[in-house]
């Protein structure tokens, strides 16, 4: 019977915070839970677990089988019940499994659309399957495709061009008054997770100078530390402005902290220069007559939301996009699946044997000097040799698939033989001291 392609799920749109804790699977070894040991529906699988999803993709049959195995495995390891965790679970089957697939991979399934952590994440899951030997020849190529299609999605298109964090929104605002942010030096008032998240972007963006004014000055020195800024004390914040080009301000006080007054003789000072506040604190931090001065810009978080809202209109148009590609993507697979049996594999193996043969051909021709018709000769007697040398294992894949009516644990072995899904030697090598213990 042909492996069936099974992705059972839960994520940030169906299940709650609570649910998705209680079911996360983060922790998990596979070297201690190894779910193909004592298996008898089960070939490959691999676990995601970020805060947003979990999910396990698996190849076996029959599908009844292996939903109820992975569901049984799940509850026990989480010390749940099924009937709550099935509440909760999307499951999906071959070609819906691999499209859902390709489509968390181009970040189209995300809480934000485009935001590119979860690519990393699925790499990261992969590679710790890798490592322990639950992927094989479908899940090997099936990832590898996931990845490609993620790049060509934000090849493409503009999924992921555009600022939908305020944050972000904040640092893009700022580039575009200041172009090059690498010599510009950016005020932090406050230390919260706002101003965390700007610091990141401000140092994405080149920016070297960075001070944070907070009230608590252990706090603000804890955040400078990170971002290899300089904490100030909250009253000197006045005295620091003067050269400062951008302030980004995100307190919880329950007033205005900077009013236009103060500003005058700074501006004064800096001679005029440009300066870009950005008050993304509710109430506002700064007092709003400051835009009044010029070569003075002023965004509060209701401007940054109008920037946000249009920018994911526009994230959502360029995703319509997106799911053109994926569509095209899973049906190009889909050809692989049927044709899965022997011929893409004698196909990359002859390939494979015949780049080695042009390489060391190429090499060889430099040290000695041949005719042309000489250089053909060779050539063709490289190409012979190299069918001839494959014309066993290929002819073994073709009776066992008569006998046996499937190959997939001898493609599996072959594949890794000649290394045709190009897992990087490092992890063959861990994948090989893993087997020793």
């Amino acid at each position: 019977m042909k492996s069936s392609i099974i992705l059972l799920g839960l994520n940030h749109k169906t299940a709650p915070v609570e649910v998705r804790e209680k079911y996360a699977l983060s922790q998990y070894n596979y070297r201690e839970n190894n779910l193909l040991k004592g298996s008898g529906c089960l070939k490959e699988y691999l676990i995601l677990s970020t805060c947003n999803r979990v999910e396990i993709l698996a190849i076996g049959n029959p599908k009844e089988k292996v939903v109820q195995e992975i569901l049984t495995f799940w509850t026990s390891y989480c010390s749940g019940n099924k009937e709550e965790l099935y509440k909760h679970l999307y499951i999906y089957q071959d070609l819906e499994a691999i499209k859902h697939l390709f489509t968390v991979a181009s970040s189209l399934d995300s809480l934000v659309v485009g935001e590119p952590q979860i690519l990393g994440q699925l790499k990261d899951a992969y590679r710790e399957a890798v490592q322990e030997n639950t992927t094989k020849v479908i899940l090997n190529r099936l990832l590898h495709k996931a990845f490609s299609v993620a790049k060509r999605v934000r090849t493409e298109t503009e999924v992921s061009s555009s600022a939908v964090s305020i944050s972000y929104a904040a640092v893009k605002l700022a580039k575009k008054i200041f172009g090059d942010l690498n010599n510009s030096t950016v005020m932090l008032i406050g230390a919260g997770e706002m101003a965390e998240l700007a610091a990141l972007h401000l140092l994405n963006q080149g920016v070297k100078n960075i001070l944070i004014a907070n009230r608590t000055l252990s706090k603000g020195e804890e955040l400078a530390q990170k971002f290899k800024g300089k904490a100030i004390p909250f009253a000197q914040l006045l005295d620091y402005l003067s050269q400062t080009d951008i302030v980004i301000s995100s307190t919880g006080a329950p007033h205005t902290i900077l009013q236009a007054r103060d500003l005058k003789p700074i501006l004064k000072k800096r001679k005029y220069s440009p300066m870009f506040f950005i008050d993304i604190a509710v109430p506002r931090d700064i007092d709003p007559d400051i835009n009044l001065f010029d070569n003075v810009f002023l965004y509060d978080i209701d401007d940054l939301k109008e920037v946000v809202e249009e920018n994911l209109v526009y994230r959502q148009k360029e995703a319509e996009k997106a799911k053109y590609i994926i569509e095209e993507e899973v049906y190009k697979f889909k050809h692989w699946l049927d044709n899965l049996e022997i011929t893409p594999t004698i196909k990359e193996l002859m390939t494979k044997g015949e780049e080695i043969a042009q390489k060391e051909l190429h090499k060889t021709l430099k040290k000695i000097n041949l005719g042309d018709k000489d250089k053909e000769h060779i050539e063709l007697m490289l190409k012979s040799i190299v069918s001839k040398l494959y014309q066993s294992p290929i002819l073994f894949l073709k009776r066992r698939q008569q006998e046996e009516g499937t190959v997939e644990k001898y493609l599996d072995a072959l594949r890794k033989m000649f290394n045709l899904d190009e897992i990087n030697l490092e992890e063959n090598k861990k994948i090989h001291e893993h087997k020793k213990r």
